[in-house]
């Protein structure tokens, strides 16, 4: 057999007609021009409505469906009135506009992957068939679904056996078919459930030829996994294997979060910063008495830590001392209830080897050794949050960092959520870090050789990133970069290399850091040093513009013309 099910069999077994997938209807002028806001709150509600509807994503419905979802909702944006919008709406319309060329984009990517396995999976039709009836509650013939179940059973078994004639696939894409297949399995074992639960005649017929398709979908997707020949995210020896992007979806993903710059052009960036962080950590070292031995130094720093028991009340004074500075100096607006609500917890040693320094935002989630850790692990832990590193980036996490970020945008322009970028959430807190050490708020050698470590450590992630990302570096290759140049345990710079590659976070997010603030000291010459705003008001004006690309918080509070078709264009640096 070829693939080619009998689908006389299939008809047979559904008693209803079916009705083809309808267009939603896409959005209309008149209704948009009355409020973009709204218009994005229909967007996404639309788009998640898609998403819990159409649940095997890796399928043509799945991708046709979702193209022609992007494609309508692009359509009705370009006949909207663009210039007939407020400044402020005109800014949601090129988010929105942006965001859905963005994901667009990717699907497209996702769907090329997708028709390169397909001739893998030449029963996706079949199974799509009756996963779909299944959601539309089509009453079904027991007999003619047990035949089509024999002749899906017999195919997948005639497939997994024609596999030794075929030449073999990387394992990436190995793995990506088995996963394929897996989702077919899950979705027609929620199909039969839905029956057996009510339908007895329909289990009597379908039971042993639906035993024999999961059982030959499981033997398949094994078959498939173990059928490959190595790529490039082979292990190096650390133990972290991840996927770099290449150079042409770096670029794009660049372009997309606003960031007209090349990879190279940032690496340059990065390097530039290094060198600042550099003559002024042996600044730091030279007034510690260490000449210009700045790794001594930094030795000195990191065996300063307090007690064990004692690191939450060192977190509780040092975040204190943050808040009352922002206020006395009339920095940014605090809201009673965002003092009031945050607080803390313990990351577990299995988080710490993903994440070996403070997470924050609400609650600020602490890294430090515990009871069953081993004792070079327990050293390490205390040597790198020890108490001028935690003095540096308490506040990056809390006030006026991220707690304060989240707090804002959960009650200014809440339509924004959708278009988040880690420019803005990290930039932000980062930024903090530069302002308070220009305030000389960082004012002993240690707390500035602490606070130079954390700088130096995202010139270091802009590096290291993209390098990873353009093929160039191996994660043994970061790690060791980590170490040497930065001075990082070697356990934390596993730990920082492990959460870049494989730990969910997007290409961009580690340069992100360094990158969204220096966009934002930028902006800040430009508003402040252009005495177009005060501090309090450039800062209150930024949290209530929402987490979306700098650009365009430089557009509201620049009150720049903008166009229908900008294309992102600040060079910043």
């Amino acid at each position: 057999m070829t693939g080619h099910f009998p689908f006389l069999a299939l008809l047979l077994a559904l008693r209803v007609v079916p009705v083809p997938a309808q267009s939603l209807p896409a959005p209309s002028a008149s209704a948009a021009s009355a409020s973009m806001d709204t218009l994005i709150y229909r967007y996404q509600a639309d788009e998640e409505s898609l998403a819990r509807k159409y649940t095997l994503r890796e399928s043509d419905v799945y991708y046709n469906r979702m193209e022609r979802f992007y494609a309508q909702w692009a359509e009705a944006l370009n006949a909207l009135r663009f210039e007939s919008f407020s400044q402020s709406a005109q800014v949601d319309y090129l988010l929105l506009k942006n965001h859905i060329a963005e994901r667009r984009t990717r699907l497209q990517r996702q769907s090329a992957d997708y028709k390169a396995i397909k001739p893998l999976v030449p029963f996706s039709e079949t199974a799509q068939n009756l996963i779909t009836e299944r959601q539309r509650g089509a009453t079904l013939n027991g007999k003619a679904v047990a035949q089509t179940f024999a002749a899906l059973g017999n195919e997948i078994k005639a497939l997994e056996k024609a596999l030794a004639q075929k030449p073999k696939i990387p394992l990436g894409q190995a793995k990506y078919v088995a996963r394929v297949v897996q989702g077919f399995s899950t979705g027609l074992q929620e199909m039969v459930k839905f029956y057996a639960t009510y339908d007895p005649l329909f289990t009597w017929w379908t039971k042993a030829p639906f035993e024999g398709v999961v059982a030959a979908l499981k033997n398949y997707a094994s078959a498939l996994e173990a059928w490959n020949v190595p790529d490039n995210t082979k292990d190096d020896g650390t133990g972290i294997v991840g996927k770099p992007i290449g150079a042409e979806e770096f670029t794009k993903s660049l372009q997309f979060a606003m960031i007209p710059y090349t990879p190279e052009e940032l690496i340059a960036i990065g390097n530039e910063e290094f060198r600042w962080c550099e003559k002024e950590m042996l600044k730091a070292a030279q007034d510690m008495g260490f000449g210009n031995d700045w790794k001594a130094a930094l030795e000195k720093v990191k065996n300063d830590y307090v007690a064990p028991g004692e690191q939450p009340a060192l977190i509780n004074t040092l975040a204190e001392e943050a808040i009352e500075y922002v206020e006395k100096n009339n920095l940014v607006t605090v809201p009673a209830i965002a003092k009031e609500t945050w607080r803390m917890t313990m990351l577990t040693p299995e988080q710490q080897r993903i994440s070996p320094f403070f997470l924050g935002g609400e609650v600020i989630q602490i890294a430090f050794p515990t009871a069953d850790m081993q004792h070079d692990d327990k050293m390490m832990s205390l040597r790198g949050n020890n108490k001028h590193f935690a003095r540096a980036t308490v506040f990056h996490e809390l006030i006026p960092g991220h707690h304060l970020q989240m707090y804002m945008t959960e009650r200014y322009n809440r339509q924004r959520g959708e278009f988040d970028t880690p420019f803005w959430i990290e930039g932000w807190a980062l930024y903090w870090e530069m302002q308070f050490w220009d305030r000389k708020f960082t004012n002993t050698p240690e707390d500035r050789a602490g606070a130079l470590f954390w700088r130096m450590h995202r010139c270091a992630r802009i590096i290291f990133s993209i390098n990873y990302h353009l093929g160039k570096w191996t994660p043994k290759e970061c790690i060791d970069f980590l170490v040497e140049k930065v001075g990082h345990e070697r356990a934390n710079a596993e730990a920082e290399v492990r959460r870049s590659v494989t730990g969910g976070y997007g290409p961009l997010y580690q340069l992100a850091y360094m990158i969204g603030a220096k966009q934002f000291v930028a902006l800040r010459k430009e508003v402040v040093g252009g005495s177009k705003m005060t501090e309090r008001e450039f800062h209150d004006a930024i949290l209530q513009s929402g987490n979306i690309p700098i650009e365009m918080v430089r557009a509201l509070l620049l009150e720049q013309k903008l166009t229908k078709e900008f294309k992102t264009s600040w060079r910043f640096y």
